[in-house]
């Protein structure tokens, strides 16, 4: 699945639940990808999901992969920044783990997700 193709599902999802299933199903197919092509998944600019906070996670998602490779982040996810920090973890203990752990460009993007959740994934 490409980044473009989880865009789209995330955009027709109705719920967040589900939305983060979406996520999580992305980053594990991602993982078994064969190296030579991850790349050609995330470089293609997504559409908008109609919610702010999911397309900056999107161009954080690309620009912390990509970074992963040795690669420069695409030119799409540049302006796709939130004004207002977001922390989709529910509990205080969870949230203070994503303000640690939270990888440079996910922060970049205003989107705290702890390197461990998106491990966990």
């Amino acid at each position: 699945m490409s980044l473009a193709v989880l865009a789209s599902h995330l955009a027709s999802a109705d719920v967040d639940q589900t939305r983060w299933k979406l996520v999580w199903e992305f980053l594990e197919e991602f993982r078994w990808e064969p190296a030579d092509t991850r790349v050609t998944l995330l470089l293609d600019e997504p559409e908008q999901t109609g919610d702010e906070r999911w397309d900056a996670l999107l161009a954080a998602l690309a620009e912390h992969l990509l970074a992963q490779a040795d690669v420069a982040p695409p030119q799409w996810a540049e302006a796709r920044v939130l004004r207002r920090p977001w922390f989709p973890a529910e509990l205080a203990v969870h949230r203070a783990d994503a303000l640690a752990w939270a990888p440079a460009a996910l922060r970049k993007h205003g989107v705290y997700l702890s390197v461990h959740d998106l491990a966990a994934a």
